[in-house]
């Protein structure tokens, strides 16, 4: 069973909710199935598992507790949780969540998201260029190294991806940039399908490029690795050589 005491708590953004460009405006119910979504991708919630009551949910999300409840109606509605009555009873994740979801999808909508979130990750990788240490980057480097030694359990990919974009908002931005970065991955959890494992340890070496290329300050270099990064979505990620700067090297 899920516990509500800081279930949602690490990505709560106060103030109004942002826009993202083609996307739509995030309103309190997107951010309730966002976060839902987000925590099924990050294992912190599982299929049949219980949700927060509402109360707790509303409060941890910034939100009224009337809009926390029409969201949960709202994913019930299109079947993406389960209401049950009774003693045992609450708002639980559906059973059949990932078969659900696909209903979900939207290509163009993720396509404005996923370039919302490009072009969040490349100002803080511009912003923070040559400032940031390795002691402020070990986290980082060590899902990296774990994304390289998953390969027997590709099943944790997606979510220590995740993870890395998650702790890289945070890293470079602090809590309030991790929110914003937590609104669009939960989005995208919703609008597009699951990565595959395989593109993920494709696009590895460019989150090692990424690093490297930010702590010794090569601003556009380490903007390429970031573009790379989230060119490779499909497809072979590209071979180490010439940079968007048109410069070569690691």
């Amino acid at each position: 069973m899920v516990s509500a005491a800081g279930k949602f708590g690490p990505y709560n953004q106060a103030g109004p909710f942002p826009a993202f460009p083609g996307a739509g405006p995030q309103t309190g119910a997107d951010l309730v199935r966002s976060r839902i979504a987000l925590h099924l991708r990050l294992g912190a919630l599982r299929p049949g598992e219980r949700l927060p009551d509402t109360g707790h949910l509303a409060e941890q999300l910034g939100i009224g507790e009337m809009t926390a409840r029409r969201a949960l109606e709202g994913m019930c509605q299109d079947g993406l949780l389960d209401r049950r009555r009774g003693r045992t009873g609450g708002t639980f994740v559906s059973a059949d969540w990932y078969a659900v979801v696909p209903a979900c999808h939207d290509p163009a909508a993720a396509a404005a998201v996923a370039a919302f979130l490009l072009l969040l990750e490349c100002g803080l990788v511009a912003h923070a260029s040559g400032e940031v240490g390795a002691e402020q980057l070990k986290g980082l480097r060590d899902l990296v190294a774990r994304i390289g030694e998953a390969d027997a359990d590709r099943d944790a990919l997606p979510e220590l991806e995740t993870r890395f974009h998650l702790d890289l908002a945070e890293t470079l931005g602090g809590p309030a940039v991790r929110a914003v970065a937590a609104d669009l991955l939960g989005r995208l959890s919703l609008l597009r399908p699951l990565p595959d494992a395989a593109a993920v340890l494709r696009r590895n070496p460019c989150h090692e490029r990424l690093l490297t290329q930010l702590a010794a300050g090569r601003t556009d270099r380490a903007i390429g690795a970031v573009k790379g990064l989230h060119a490779t979505t499909s497809g072979p990620a590209p071979q180490a050589g010439p940079d968007v700067a048109g410069t070569t090297g690691p």
